[in-house]
């Protein structure tokens, strides 16, 4: 991998003209209030209506930034998985295996029930 290129953002983003971008976008907050299976007042209604303006023209403003020839990255820095090869070894024996489980009968492991 090659090195990367940082692009540096304002911690606090100056206001975004965002008309001509919600012109272009519509959506309904009783519509996503629905989808979320929440009820939502009048007043949080519009709170959130404003709040998604803002993250809607926040992403917009993202469209600008100049990201060619840079590397797609999930994570910062990079990650290595520790991870060990499967080989094939040794099992427990049965009866072994069975002595250490707190419940067991005719052979089987006996787990709680989870599902009515």
């Amino acid at each position: 991998m090659g090195k990367n290129k940082h692009i540096a953002f304002q911690a606090n983003p100056q206001p975004v003209n965002c008309a001509p971008v919600m012109e272009r976008l519509e959506f309904d907050i009783k519509h996503v209030a629905d989808l979320c299976r929440i009820a939502l007042t009048p007043e949080e209604e519009a709170m959130f209506s404003k709040q998604f303006e803002q993250i809607l023209c926040y992403v917009e403003k993202l469209k600008e930034v100049p990201v060619e020839g840079i590397e797609p990255t999930a994570h910062a820095i990079d990650l290595v998985n520790v991870v060990r090869f499967d080989k094939e070894a040794e099992t427990l024996p049965h009866q072994q295996a069975l002595a250490m489980a707190p419940v067991a009968r005719n052979g089987l492991f006996i787990v709680p029930k989870i599902v009515e």
